[in-house]
């Protein structure tokens, strides 16, 4: 297999019109060794697309605002399938203003597995106080058997994150004689094992929490079943018999 286009393009200056256009250039006039019309398809390019030349301070400008954005972010975890944008805008809602809450879609697993959310506040003081709060003390949401677990936000978490500045993507076709192709062949055996894995630890995860939710109901079942009990002495009058028969004093609640 032969190479067939190799660039760096700095992405983040380019809408998806001006980088297909831009790619298809690269591509046909490496192929045909145009590199005087390239250099003239270039000039014409950039004279006719003034916003190129000022995009990369508006990614800049993008970039930092979407900084302070994940400083006031909350990554909630282990939240209940049935949980909505209204129940965590209630529960939160007392530690300060919820602005956004997104949900991240689990495309792995079953639909019946804890959830986890991106929940912006008002400020990064909220975001504190929010994980603050929940790492210190047990916080239930929607009969969760276990509280939710809050953490700050982070850059990868967010799916539509701008590209950060300065940041170039080199692509190119590998032949089996590369270096680098043994290389992508390890990286893609070793995705394919981190999936593999990841669906394990799901597996073993589910079990778990199946054997521990039958344990409580069992509990649950035996606690409800001896205060039954209890009231039903009591209120057949067997207790305060008992009592009299005994000399005991009976106390009434």
């Amino acid at each position: 297999m032969y190479i067939l286009f190799s660039y760096e393009l700095d992405v983040m200056d380019m809408t998806l019109v001006e980088k297909a256009n831009y790619d298809g250039m690269c591509f046909w006039t490496e192929k045909l060794g145009m590199s005087n019309l390239f250099r003239f398809w270039m000039y014409v390019y950039r004279s006719s697309v003034p916003s190129y030349m000022d995009s990369t301070s508006t990614a800049e400008t993008d970039y930092a605002v979407f900084l302070e954005k994940v400083k006031r972010t909350v990554y909630i975890d282990n939240l209940s399938p049935q949980v909505s944008e209204s129940v965590v805008r209630t529960a939160l809602g007392q530690f300060g203003t919820v602005k956004n809450v997104q949900f991240i879609p689990n495309y792995t697993g079953p639909k019946n597995i804890p959830c986890c959310a991106l929940v912006e506040m008002e400020c990064p003081r909220q975001a504190k106080a929010v994980v603050l709060e929940i790492t210190q003390f047990p916080f239930m949401m929607s009969g969760m058997p276990r509280p939710v677990r809050a953490f700050r936000a982070e850059e990868e978490m967010f799916d539509d994150r701008p590209i950060k500045p300065g940041r170039r993507i080199q692509c190119r076709w590998l032949d089996r004689k590369d270096p680098d192709f043994e290389v992508a062949s390890k990286i893609k055996r070793l995705v394919r094992k981190h999936a593999a894995e990841d669906l394990f630890l799901l597996q073993q995860q589910l079990a778990q929490e199946e054997k521990l939710a039958k344990q409580q109901d069992e509990t649950l079942k035996a606690n409800y079943k001896k205060f039954s009990i209890i009231d039903n002495v009591v209120s057949d009058g067997t207790a305060p018999g008992l009592a009299k028969l005994y000399n005991l004093k009976v106390f009434d609640a």
